[in-house]
Order: C-alpha cells, then sequence, then structure tokens
C-alpha cells in the first residue's frame, strides 16, 4: 500500500484528491488545521467510515514551520494541494490572505519533505495562473497558444495578486527541489476548477464564482469574460497519474484546450436549474461592463486585458503523458450544479 500526504485535506481539490486516491487502495495522511473542528473535517470523516484504516488526519498550519513533519512519516508521495485562491473582488489583503500562505506554505511543505527520507514524488498544484497575469499576455506568445514552458512575469500584488502568489510558490518549489536529488517533482496547473464540491465550506474562488451565478446574482446578463475550465474530478486525476507515472516531468497544463465563454455556462446552467429564471441567456454590452465593472471589484485595468480575449491552451502533454480525457464541459456543470443544489436542500449553505 502506497501513503501519501494531501495538504489542506479539506480543499476543493484536495477532497477529491483524497477521495480518489482510497478508492484506489492508497493510504492518506491528511493535513487540515484543526482535526477537531468537525463542520470543516466531517467529509473527511465520512471518507474515513469509508476506508476504515486507510485516513488519517494531522493539524498542521501553512504559516507554521515543522507542523508538517507528523504528517510526512511513513508516507513516500506528497501532493501539496493547499493554497488559497480568491477572485479579485473577494481579496482584502494580498499578502496576507495570499502571498504568505502560498509562499511559506511551500517552503513548510517541502521543507518537510527534505527532514522525511521516506519521500519520493511530490506533485504540486500550482495553475495556469503562473504561466501568464493577464489574457491579454497571452496574445503576446505565438499563436495566442498558452504553452508550459511559459512563466508569468506580469502580474504583482496590486495587479492578480492571486497569479502573483502561484508563481512566486511554484518557482519557489522548483528552486528546493533542483537544490537535492532524493525526490522529485511535477507540478499540476489547473485552469477554473468546476465540478461537484464534496462539501459546501470551501472557500475557493471558482465556487464563489458559481455560487454568484447560480444564485442569480448575474440575472441581469453576464460580462464577455470567458475561462480555460476543467472538472474538478480530472484534476485529482491529473495529480494520482502524475504520481505514478515515473516518466512525469516539469508542468502540465490541465484544462480543456478551448476557453468557454460566461454566457455559455450560464446557459447551461439555466437548463437545469429549479429556478431558471434567475440564470441569464445572455451576455452584457462590453460599454457597459466597462461602466460597471469597479461598482464590482475589477479595475478597468482588468476588464481591459481580461473582456472579449479567448486563447487556446497546449493540453497535448497532459493527455499523452497523464493519460487525462477531460470530460465535456456541460457534464462538469450539471454535476456542479446538482451538488450544489443538494448543499443548499440539505441547509448547509
Amino acid at each position: 500500500m502506497r501513503t501519501a500526504v494531501v495538504t489542506g485535506g479539506t480543499g476543493y481539490v484536495a477532497g477529491q484528491l483524497v477521495k480518489l486516491l482510497l478508492a484506489e487502495g492508497w493510504a492518506v495522511h491528511a493535513t487540515v488545521r484543526d482535526p477537531h473542528n468537525s463542520k470543516k473535517v466531517q467529509v473527511l470523516t465520512a471518507l474515513q467510515q469509508a476506508h476504515p484504516g486507510c485516513l488519517s488526519l494531522f493539524a498542521a498550519d501553512l504559516l507554521r514551520d515543522g507542523t508538517f513533519d507528523a504528517a510526512m512519516q511513513g508516507a513516500d508521495t506528497v501532493f501539496h494541494v493547499a493554497s488559497p485562491f480568491y477572485l479579485p473582488e473577494q481579496i482584502k489583503d494580498p499578502r496576507l490572505e495570499l502571498l504568505e500562505p502560498a509562499l511559506k506554505g511551500t517552503r513548510n511543505v517541502l521543507g518537510a519533505v527534505n527532514r522525511t527520507a521516506s519521500i519520493r514524488k511530490v506533485v504540486i498544484t500550482s495553475t495556469i495562473g503562473a504561466m501568464f497575469g493577464d489574457y491579454a499576455d497571452v496574445l503576446g506568445m505565438k499563436d495566442h497558444v498558452l504553452t508550459e514552458d511559459q512563466f508569468n512575469r506580469s502580474s504583482t500584488l496590486e495587479n492578480n495578486p492571486y497569479h502573483y502568489s502561484k508563481v512566486v510558490a511554484e518557482e519557489e518549489a522548483w528552486r528546493i527541489a533542483k537544490g537535492q536529488s532524493r525526490w522529485r517533482m511535477v507540478a499540476i496547473n489547473p485552469g477554473l476548477v468546476l465540478g461537484p464540491a464534496l462539501t459546501a465550506n470551501s472557500e475557493s474562488g471558482s465556487l464563489f464564482l458559481l455560487d454568484e451565478l447560480m444564485r442569480g446574482v448575474f440575472f441581469y446578463g453576464v460580462p464577455d469574460f470567458s475561462f480555460a475550465t476543467v472538472d474538478v474530478r480530472d484534476v485529482a486525476r491529473a495529480h494520482v497519474a502524475a504520481a505514478l507515472n515515473d516518466h512525469a516531468q516539469g508542468r502540465y497544463i490541465v484544462a480543456g484546450r478551448t476557453m468557454t465563454r460566461f454566457v455559455e455556462m450560464a446557459r447551461i446552467v439555466k437548463r437545469v436549474h429549479k429556478r431558471a429564471r434567475l440564470i441569464p441567456a445572455h451576455q452584457l454590452p462590453n460599454a457597459l461592463v466597462r461602466l460597471i465593472g469597479p461598482l464590482f471589484g475589477l479595475s478597468q485595468s482588468y476588464i481591459r486585458n481580461h473582456l472579449g480575449i479567448r486563447f487556446t491552451l497546449d493540453n497535448q502533454r497532459s493527455i499523452d503523458e497523464l493519460g487525462l480525457r477531460y470530460r465535456p464541459i456541460d457534464e462538469t456543470l450539471v454535476a456542479h450544479y446538482k451538488a450544489w443544489q443538494d448543499w443548499r436542500d440539505a441547509g448547509k449553505t
């Protein structure tokens, strides 16, 4: 039986990863901030009951060195998933909320890896945002195609702080990995992660965006934004495949090859939503978005560098080397909605 550490076990991606690992016969050490917070760890508790003796919870804090050491004992693989993801309108203090947990967390997790002789493979969860800052950046790349050899050089704490935190953390991870020879590292770089959540308590920015859409916040129409999307279950599969494939190396774009327009996402949800009238089927004029965007936390710079822009992603390595077969966006969004509605019907969101 292989043993894996999964950091941030109560998170959106981490939850599906833990579930998949257990289903495939791994022993899992999941780190959480507080194992005694029954509300936060309820999905992990349920997985413990379904897989007796296979899932252990460990208290660990991204900002505290040494707190991951206990979880590492006896493990051969580490999946470093924990890192906050917020949309621009959610962020108040980008250094405190994003950069410090991402960068210090990476250092603390990989420091524990370096102190644990049994670890041989590390898979980190990054993002395609570590490859570009604004969408407009990709327009300057060859054929407007995003490739895995690109690194984000335009984001700052003031402009796209989430992307900035992730590129800084990923580059630090590569620096640490290259400073030793015992373990190997692979980076998974997903797009906007969608699909069924195992818990209603995740703070993921993608869940925030879809929650707004499904609650009817955009009933008046959606802006001409597009997203590189991927199903959360495909992201979990990519992590496991990267761990098991001895030839996996470098970074992997994990997202569909073409972007999905926000209005297309809304129309898919509208077909299955219990209160379909709340869901828009049309797109707002760009001029109106430029006018009202700042009222919703979107700067004119952000609007200018994202509105109406679409690009292609070169995801071929994830297909050839990780064996991914991406779920259609329709399937992902229907499953996302059904899970969201189930949580609401249960009174948990």
